[in-house]
């Protein structure tokens, strides 16, 4: 074999490629899209077994597309916590889609502009800025892959590491390494046999190579016969016989790759961007509804899920984010936001392959998820918050939840609280009477919003009616509304629970149940505003509760309420949380601070609810701002903020957990923080943190080191502070 040496601008497609290898590779092509489509086929047809989801996923599609496509290519959760996986990733994924690109451009002029019109551009100036961007984002392509090895095998990094990581990652990951690898030493060679044409410096990784072949004295044909090679010797070892051998290897491995996408982990690249095309805006923040007739409500089969839900789980990467930030799993609790989601696939797929049916969830190890490890769940959402591909893990958690407690598979703490709320309305179980009783010890009356026209309507929740500590913010809440001269009223024993938590737990009809309740309380009292002392109530009446058909369960005996329309449909009712409420009259002046009262050194816990569920960070932060207070920020904050551990039931649970997630979010904030232990006051906006901390404030053993506050307690204190120095201004 003597291939001539190149001159023009341009190269052979198929260099030392015979007519037979030529038909050969095209057959092997087209068995491969074969085999690949029939993948695709048998996936995307599977899906149609699950549930219909009770979202819209595919609406406004173009749109949803062009923001999928701005989220994958930019990699933006990718970088979110971890800069070495973001430019590992976006390596891997730009050099990826560059190299598909170019195999498609040349496909296109081969079987498309050449064959049906006689036009070839990929020669000249083209050829030379293709070959260039080619040989950089390969160069990319390959290095990212490199940083995954390392990161994977030499570092082990430990998320990337459980009990579903399978001989197919490491298939996956030398794969990719292979065809990075394995192009740019075929690219050299064929540099190297063509004679070094000048024009491919471009190709400058494939130029290097063949610079190095020359260096090394590897021969040509040419070469070998010149230096009176025997036969055998020349056919064994020579540049052309070694780009014919590099050649098949390549393109078998890719054609392997190809076929192998929709069997195994690879899948992901078309999945994932399909989940995040479909993801819903508000998923967590609010749930799927149950209809009324408990149709496909639960999960007492795999195709119980929806067929997003089941999209969630093969679009899942493995790459344990979600696990990394999960409050449970630090705490050592048994769940592992990753594992669920796998175990659920795994068993899907066991079932496909023919085998044995079993519980989805049940208590005791029979069944595909254990009670235990949902049970566990705080409902936080930072495993959605971190995953790169937006898998909605909560709402299967939720179905599972739902499940268990249709079962009775519940603890008997979670038994009492839906025992207290049925018959009190309440989850202390205490007498709707006393609901308002708080207000006792305020030196003025609270409006009664069901007699009188009000501004805004507050809920003042559970903790802030009954629990002792939480009793002192509301006062302190209470206060701030009438100094700031606002009209405002609350439903004393006709407010009851939100439903917020224990809709997480799994029971969806006692939460209908209050919703229906409240709505219809709602709509015979005049006010312009709800206020929620509670994140999690502002988020149930903010997204959730507009979600709820009432039509669809007024004529159930079982619901105590008539009420049969969607509630604030249109959006009339603005719903708060009350810093954000404050943090307006405080901006109008109302409250006339100067921020300059208090200098207290304190750091703040983002709730949640607030947080996470609905993207309100700064007016906490500006109200402790205008009381005067350094805020020094704890280094998980905003959306990578550690949960206190009190959602999703977790507030009534007794967990044997080391460190408790209170435990830790103090130490952090009396560690990690700038001030150190020099903060002087932890600060909350929400009930259910308050408690949380009060409890690992004291088991924790930081009782003499820090104090818990509420941001309203600090406006109090400030508010006083001004109303003192307003005295002695007047005194002078």
């Amino acid at each position: 074999m003597n291939i001539i040496a190149q001159t023009e601008v341009g190269r052979e497609t198929y260099l030392g490629i015979g007519s037979t290898g030529y038909a050969v590779f095209y057959l092997l092509v087209a068995i491969t899209l074969a085999v690949f489509a029939y993948g695709i086929y048998r996936r995307f047809s599977r899906y149609t077994d699950g549930d219909d989801d009770p979202f819209a996923r595919l609406d406004e599609l173009p749109s949803r597309i062009v923001s999928a496509a701005k989220i994958v290519l930019s990699n933006e959760k990718q970088f979110n916590r971890d800069l070495y996986g973001g430019l590992m990733h976006s390596f891997i994924l730009w050099g990826f889609l560059t190299l598909l690109i170019a195999t498609t451009i040349i496909a296109v002029e081969q079987y498309g502009t050449e064959l049906l019109f006689g036009i070839a551009f990929w020669q000249g100036d083209f050829y030379l800025a293709y070959q260039f961007m080619v040989d950089a984002m390969g160069l990319l392509f390959v290095v990212g892959i490199g940083m995954a090895i390392y990161r994977r095998y030499w570092v082990r990094n430990k998320r990337l590491w459980g009990r579903h990581t399978s001989s197919e990652d490491d298939i996956f990951i030398w794969t990719l390494f292979g065809l990075g690898v394995g192009g740019f030493l075929l690219e050299g060679l064929r540099i190297y046999i063509t004679g070094m044409p000048e024009h491919e410096v471009v190709s400058f990784v494939g130029y290097g190579l063949a610079l190095l072949f020359g260096a090394v004295g590897l021969p040509t044909t040419e070469a070998a016969l010149s230096a009176n090679y025997t036969a055998t010797e020349n056919l064994a070892f020579n540049a052309e016989t070694l780009h014919w051998l590099s050649w098949w290897s390549h393109s078998l491995l890719a054609l392997f790759f190809i076929a192998w996408i929709p069997y195994a982990k690879p899948f992901h690249m078309l999945s994932s961007f399909a989940n995040v095309v479909v993801r819903d805006e508000k998923a967590g923040a609010r749930l799927p509804n149950v209809p009324a007739d408990l149709d496909a409500t639960n999960a007492e089969s795999i195709d119980d899920f929806t067929w997003k839900e089941l999209l969630d789980q093969d679009a899942c990467t493995k790459c344990g984010r979600c696990s990394s930030v999960c409050p449970a799993k630090a705490s050592d609790r048994p769940l592992d936001p990753r594992d669920v989601i796998l175990d659920l696939k795994k068993y899907r797929e066991e079932l496909d392959a023919g085998g044995e049916e079993q519980p989805i969830i049940a208590d005791g190890g029979t069944s595909v998820i254990n009670t235990e490890t949902m049970e566990s769940c705080m409902a936080c959402m930072a495993c959605m918050d971190a995953c790169p591909v937006e898998i909605e893990h909560l709402q299967s958690f939720t179905r599972l939840n739902r499940q268990a407690t249709d079962q009775g598979d519940i603890s008997s703490s979670m038994q009492d609280v839906f025992q207290n709320v049925m018959q009190n309305g309440n989850t202390f179980g205490d007498s709707p009477r006393n609901r308002g009783d708080w207000t006792d010890d305020l030196e003025f009356d609270v409006a009664d919003a069901r007699e009188e026209t009000v501004d805004y309507l507050w809920y003042v929740g559970d903790f802030p009616s009954y629990d002792e500590r939480n009793k002192q913010v509301a006062r302190s809440l209470a206060t701030i509304l009438k100094e700031a001269d606002v009209s405002f009223g609350i439903l004393f024993d006709d407010e009851k629970y939100d439903g917020n938590d224990i809709r997480r737990v799994g029971e969806e009809f006692l939460y209908v149940e209050l919703a229906g309740h409240h709505v219809e309380t709602w709509d015979d009292c005049e006010f312009d505003t709800i206020v929620c002392t509670d994140p999690h109530s502002y988020n149930t009446f903010k997204n959730e509760y507009p979600e709820v058909d009432f039509e669809e369960f007024a004529d159930d005996p079982m619901m105590p309420f008539e009420y049969e329309e969607f509630w604030n449909d249109d959006g009339e009712i603005e719903v708060y949380h009350w810093t954000q409420a404050v943090e307006e009259l405080v901006a109008d002046g109302n409250l006339e601070l100067t921020g300059t009262e208090l200098d207290y050194t304190v750091t703040y816990h983002d709730p949640c609810h607030l947080g996470r569920y609905n993207d309100e960070y700064e007016a906490p932060r500006e109200l402790i701002k205008a009381t005067g207070c350094t805020l020094d920020e704890m280094p998980r904050n905003r959306a990578n903020a550690f949960c206190c551990g009190g959602g999703g039931g977790g507030l009534w649970m007794d967990f044997e957990e080391e460190p408790k997630p209170s435990e830790e979010r103090i130490r952090e904030a009396l560690e990690d923080t700038d001030a150190g232990p020099d903060v002087e006051k932890f600060v909350v906006a929400c009930p259910m943190c308050m408690t949380m901390y009060e409890d690992g404030r004291k088991t924790g053993g930081y009782e003499d080191e820090i104090e818990i506050v509420d941001v309203a307690e600090l406006i109090i204190e400030a508010i006083g502070k001004a109303d003192e120095a307003s005295v002695e201004v007047a005194a002078d």
